[in-house]
């Protein structure tokens, strides 16, 4: 699914009116038959109910759905933003006048100011008041009235967007100041700032409404930024022929594991069998031997000259595919094979976890990283490699610097991973759990793109569907095993699963 900024999205609304003849208001209609069904799925009419509604466009969605509420036995309390008794746009307007040809509604139309309601947490609320038409961030009255919405503890549904936030990038705006909603009900498409964890707490859970919007116009619009769905991955996994040996799909080096650390070794060696690699070898210290073999049988070992930690990492065996960094550590000898590993390479490599804390102790080593290569840092490790960042968006905007700089491809582990790459395309992931929040699903993850790369998949193509088929994983694992309850090895004894369920 395609993910448009606010601009695109006026755009696009403006092609579906001007060029296909769509009225506004039935543009507006529909929004608000999407919030009322939702609305009428979860509460009854005895619920309390507060509408605050603005001047604009997001003010009429409002005001229809207050005349929709009314019409399905509910008792709204209406409050329209008309300062100066003009201030309204054409289509508001329009809505007030059909909001006030029902008897007895009780709108209230604040041209000064007014006293506002009390809010309890038995109200529900529904927020009309600005949506993604808002230029600057909120001040004077509407920030305060913004702060006592959010602390009421009453229920909240937003129109769009919360009123005091922006559809795209908020760096300028303080989360207290933004209508906190519990659900937010977005036209048409997800905005980019629902995929980032600074906007959690105040879009709460999100829906889409589909409002039909001109397809013509979404196909022709381009865009950098995609919400991954099973289709995506569908379209890019590759039936096996039915004459097929292990020898059509790869091999699998997997460059993981020390002295005390061998659990996350047999992680990334799982993810990768289960995912489909032709062989898989592990290369980690002698001491791994017994854990290797008695874990993940179908894994071939290769034994470092180091008992205990990994001292050589050159590449043998003819592998098609490379993943370097679980477990591995941050020693000295260890830390000398991966600066030797990573300038005699040329070809694209997984980067994961300590690999990862490597390069971040060692200057100018990420100039050698091969162009491709996928890096799979979490918050922690990225931050650690380019610089602390004070958000999850100047995370995300640093990270496209990077991927875009050094020609890799970076996966920032989070609710919604993003893969970016060097193009600036961002590409969010539907998928996943919770319940992978566990030690070791990330080394899984690193197994499962390793697997991937070394069946001829490219590199953009298997951190996309890695990452997915993983989340997937972490879903069905979660249904045997709720929450708290999955483990790392669940997720990877999932991924199978997870696939075949993919290609249905």
């Amino acid at each position: 699914m395609k993910i448009f900024t606010t601009e695109n999205i006026r755009n696009i609304d403006r092609i579906t009116i001007e060029e296909e003849g769509v009225n506004p208001m039935e543009l507006i209609h529909r929004v608000a038959e999407g919030v009322v069904s939702e609305i009428l799925a979860n509460w009854g009419p005895s619920t309390p109910t507060v509408i605050f509604a603005g001047s604009g466009n997001n003010g009429a969605d409002a005001l229809i759905v207050a005349k929709l509420l009314i019409e399905a036995g509910f008792c709204p309390r209406i409050l329209l933003f008309n300062f100066n008794g003009n201030s309204l746009s054409r289509e508001c307007r329009r809505a007030r006048q059909e909001l006030m040809s029902l008897p007895e509604v009780d709108l209230f139309e604040i041209i000064d100011r007014a006293e506002l309601p009390v809010l309890t947490p038995r109200h529900l609320v529904i927020d009309g008041l600005f949506g993604s038409g808002l230029r600057d961030p909120l001040e004077g009255g509407f920030m305060m009235l913004a702060r006592n919405i959010s602390e009421s503890g009453a229920e909240v549904i937003a129109i769009d967007v919360p009123s005091g936030m922006f559809g795209d990038w908020n760096a300028r705006i303080i989360g207290r100041n933004v209508v906190h909603a519990t659900l937010t009900m977005a036209v048409q498409f997800p905005r980019l700032a629902f995929f980032l964890s600074d906007n959690a707490p105040l879009v709460g859970r999100w829906k889409v409404i589909d409002i039909g919007l001109s397809q013509r116009a979404i196909e022709d619009t381009p865009t950098k930024y995609f919400l991954v769905d099973r289709d995506d991955v569908k379209a890019v996994l590759r039936e096996r022929p039915p004459f097929s040996s292990k020898a059509d799909f790869g091999h699998a080096l997997l460059i993981a594991g020390c002295y005390g650390m061998m659990g996350a070794a047999v992680m990334a060696a799982k993810g990768a069998v289960r995912s489909g690699a032709g062989k898989v070898t592990v290369h980690t210290a002698r001491c791994g031997f017994p854990v290797i073999q008695g874990q993940v049988p179908e894994a071939l070992f290769s034994p470092d000259p180091n008992e205990i930690v990994i001292s050589d990492m050159a590449p043998r065996f003819g592998w098609t595919g490379i993943g370097v960094g679980p477990g591995i550590g941050v020693n000295d000898a260890t830390r000398g094979a991966l600066e030797t590993l990573i300038k005699t390479v040329k070809r694209p490599m997984v980067l994961d976890a300590d690999a990862l804390n490597i390069i971040s102790r060692t200057p100018g080593l990420i100039d050698h990283v091969p162009p491709g290569s996928i890096l799979t840092p979490h918050a922690g490790e990225f931050d650690r490699m380019f610089g602390t960042q004070t958000s999850a968006e100047s995370r995300l905007l640093k990270a496209l610097e990077v991927a875009h700089t050094y020609r890799v491809i970076i996966v920032l582990k989070g609710r919604y991973t993003a893969t970016l790459r060097p193009d600036g395309k961002v590409f969010f992931n539907s998928s996943g759990t919770p319940a992978m929040a566990t030690p070791g699903s990330g080394d899984v993850l690193t197994g499962i793109i390793t697997s991937l790369l070394a069946q001829g998949y490219k590199p953009e193509a298997a951190s996309v569907a890695g990452v997915f088929i993983h989340g997937l994983a972490g879903e069905i694992a979660a249904e045997t095993e709720g929450e708290y309850g999955v483990t790392a090895a669940d997720i990877a004894s999932a991924t199978g699963k997870a696939i075949k369920s993919i290609m249905k």
